[in-house]
């Protein structure tokens, strides 16, 4: 079943909410990007919290105006409206008091949403309209979701892609350098309120699958598993994109496949497991490239300290050195050096005088700031001023490695 659901055989409206989630997770990987590089993570979260008020406003006017109350355009409208000016007032506060950034965002985060949830148990106690299920804009729910509703999400979730497509670049120079765009003309304010304004449009659309507590992994997780792969924004914002799509897509399909699992719940967890997967096997920042460079590293410290010891003919007793240069056929078994490792050490110990004459003199101080043991002298001094310091230190001349 779950191929099927992969393969959008499920149905019409399992397909929509598949493409929808798509979508949705798209758009907010690639918005999501440009808060997490502007260190701004938490902003989604205030912005998520604080659509419950509008949520529930929005539901009540519905039902004066002799609504059902479940009008899904009507409450993301009332949503935006209410995010919105929980961004105005977070943008207040930061502006016009002392309050740091955090501050502030845990300030509307804990009001906007108390708020809400006043509100919600209000409507819970009025008996009026299909207010049934309305909670489920806290979680997210797609077991009742209508054509309609699949719909508005998907075309949400591509305009706001396409309104990401136009802005990146302003967006991009603001997220890195905020002085630079100044001085290039780019309106700073104004491109953070765009940012902000994507995000909420990201966070309304999603409220409906993901809901607005779960909806703050679908903007962060993405961007921060991208990372792990790549150095360069323009592809990491790529990547993001892939990785929230890929983890709607995915979690959509195991939800229509697996009637009993929500699908909000199952996207999360979806993305939260490419993010464990980028955190362990990352080529570059990931735990095992880490892991296996620290090993290397001690490899290279054991045979570099073992090849001094046999070039002053001390014993080695360390076991792993012994065998690390017995295995590179720089020593027996025995501790005893080869032709090749008499020829290595003694490279080693020379090129440990001529780190010393270098850090000794003044004029090789940029030079001396490399030393680190390890580092092959070649590589940052020149052929001539080898020769050179080889004058000062005397003894034989031209030792191969």
């Amino acid at each position: 079943m779950l191929w099927d659901a992969l393969a959008l055989q499920l149905g019409y409206n399992a397909t929509l909410v598949a493409i929808g989630s798509t979508l949705l997770g798209v758009a907010a990987g690639i918005t999501g990007t440009f808060l997490f590089l502007r260190k701004r993570a938490l902003v989604s979260d205030a912005v998520s919290h604080a659509t419950l008020p509008g949520v529930c406003l929005a539901f009540l006017a519905l039902v004066v105006l002799g609504g059902d109350g479940r009008n899904l355009i009507g409450l993301l409208a009332g949503s935006a409206v209410s995010a919105w000016l929980g961004l105005l007032c977070m943008n207040w506060l930061t502006h016009n008091t002392r309050l740091a950034e955090d501050a502030a965002i845990g300030a509307v985060l804990s009001v906007f949403f108390g708020f809400g949830i006043v509100l919600l148990t209000i409507i819970q106690s009025l008996g009026v309209g299909r207010q049934a299920g309305l909670e489920g804009f806290l979680l997210g729910t797609t077991a009742g979701m209508l054509r309609l509703d699949a719909l508005i999400i998907a075309i949400g979730g591509a305009a706001t892609l396409i309104l990401v497509t136009i802005i990146r670049r302003p967006m991009m120079m603001v997220a890195f350098d905020p002085e630079y765009a100044a001085a290039r003309g780019v309106a700073v304010n104004r491109t953070d309120l765009a940012m902000m304004g994507l995000v909420m449009a990201v966070t309304v659309i999603g409220l409906k699958i993901v809901g607005l507590i779960l909806i703050v992994a679908l903007l962060i997780i993405p961007p921060v598993t991208a990372r792990f792969w790549s150095e360069r924004s323009d592809l990491v914002v790529l990547l993001a994109g892939m990785a929230g799509g890929l983890a709607g897509y995915l979690g959509a399909a195991i939800s229509a496949s697996t009637p009993d699992l929500p699908t909000g719940p199952i996207i999360v967890l979806v993305s939260f497991g490419f993010f464990a997967l980028s955190l362990l096997l990352a080529p570059a920042r990931g735990v095992l490239a880490a892991v296996l460079r620290h090993v290397q590293f001690q490899r290279r410290i054991h045979i570099r300290q073992g090849l001094l010891a046999l070039a002053q003919g001390q014993m080695i007793y360390e076991p792993l050195t012994l065998r690390l240069l017995h295995r590179a056929g720089l020593a027996r078994a025995d501790g005893v050096a080869t032709d090749a490792g008499r020829a290595r050490a003694a490279k080693a110990l020379r090129d440990e005088k001529r780190w010393e004459i270098v850090r000794a003199d003044l004029t090789h101080e940029a030079t001396a700031a490399l030393y680190d043991g390890l580092r092959d002298i070649e590589t940052v001094l020149t052929k001539d001023q080898i020769e050179e310091i080889d004058l000062r230190i005397g003894g034989p001349h031209g030792i191969q490695p």
